[in-house]
């Protein structure tokens, strides 16, 4: 408790017991105060100050998934705050074997103090977190990941110093990262613009609802089927795979469909000079983005990486602490 004063750490204490489904739940300010508080976090544990917020604390990690950077910061993240991080494949779980959601939380519950869940449908985390009494975290599922765009909006704000009335330019599949970085975005002021390939835009019910809760916030979210129109004047361009875990049938239909869509040296041109480049990663070069994008002097990719361990920490310190 005293290195906990002396670093001075405020807490979102509004989501306290609270899940994290879609960022579409949380208010601008509770948005905006995760931001705040995963960038102090950073800030100390670079000068080696762990605070043990959640000491004696367990998160049971359910991954349906593949996972490099969620399963890792999330089982340090739970490490540095003083608590466990302990995996577990859905495989290896009795609800591989068909037990119900039901039951599976209600049993949880009576171990962990929260979950964390990778999976791959949104509807199955939903009716986990109804059926749990602990707070559930989804660290991916088919329509949201938001522990990733509020480690984009970290970067982001790192680097420019402020992230209200800049412009993002999203370029690619209107998938789960999608839906879930124009929400954060419009949360804290940015003014976001989408273009994907016809057949592959965002959820219409998710860029309402992001496009209502920027208005408050004084920005706008849009929609373009031109990359080099969204890019326009951009300060942040943001890309992701083609071809997602579980489409790999579509692979080739993908490429010949998001051909026009690759993240290059003449699109970026259309940005500002001082233009950011971010992808939540894997990432395929030469297909979503040019080398010499991705490794170029403007990408942050490895910088957001990181990120996702602060980001997380201050999801975690919230709600579970």
């Amino acid at each position: 408790m005293k290195l906990l004063e002396l670093v001075q750490l405020k807490l979102v204490e509004s989501l306290k017991g609270k899940d994290l489904i879609s960022l579409v739940d949380y208010t601008s300010e509770e948005v905006q105060g995760l931001l705040d508080l995963s960038m102090q976090l950073k800030t100390i544990t670079k000068e080696g100050k762990c605070p043990p917020l959640l000491e004696g604390k367990t998160l049971g990690m359910i991954f349906e998934k593949h996972s490099t950077r969620t399963r890792i910061s999330f089982e340090v993240g739970m490490n540095q705050l003083g608590g466990k991080g302990m995996f577990m494949h859905a495989r290896d779980l009795q609800i591989g074997r068909g037990e119900s959601i039901y039951d599976t939380g209600h049993v949880l519950s009576g171990y962990l103090d929260g979950i964390m869940i990778r999976a791959n449908s949104h509807e199955m985390v939903k009716e986990l977190a109804e059926h749990a009494s602990i707070p559930v975290i989804n660290g991916l599922t088919d329509l949201a990941h938001p522990c990733q765009a509020l480690a984009d909006l970290e970067t982001i704000a790192e680097e420019k110093g402020y992230v209200k009335g800049l412009k993002l330019a999203y370029i690619g599949d209107g998938n789960n990262v999608a839906h879930s970085l124009v929400v954060a975005a419009a949360h804290v002021g940015m003014d976001v613009v989408v273009a994907t390939p016809k057949e592959y835009e965002p959820s219409e019910a998710v860029m309402k609802k992001a496009t209502e809760i920027a208005a408050s916030n004084g920005s706008t979210v849009s929609f373009t089927y031109d990359p080099a129109e969204a890019t326009q004047d951009a300060d942040v361009i943001y890309t992701d795979v083609w071809t997602s875990m579980g489409q790999e049938e579509e692979t080739a239909k993908r490429l010949a469909d998001f051909k026009d869509y690759q993240i290059n040296d003449a699109l970026v041109a259309n940005a500002k000079s001082d233009y950011m480049f971010l992808h939540c990663l894997p990432a395929h070069r030469e297909e979503e983005v040019a080398t010499s994008v991705i490794d170029g002097p403007n990408s942050f990719i490895f910088e957001q990486a990181e990120n996702r361990l602060h980001a997380q920490k201050a999801v975690l310190a919230s709600v579970l602490g």
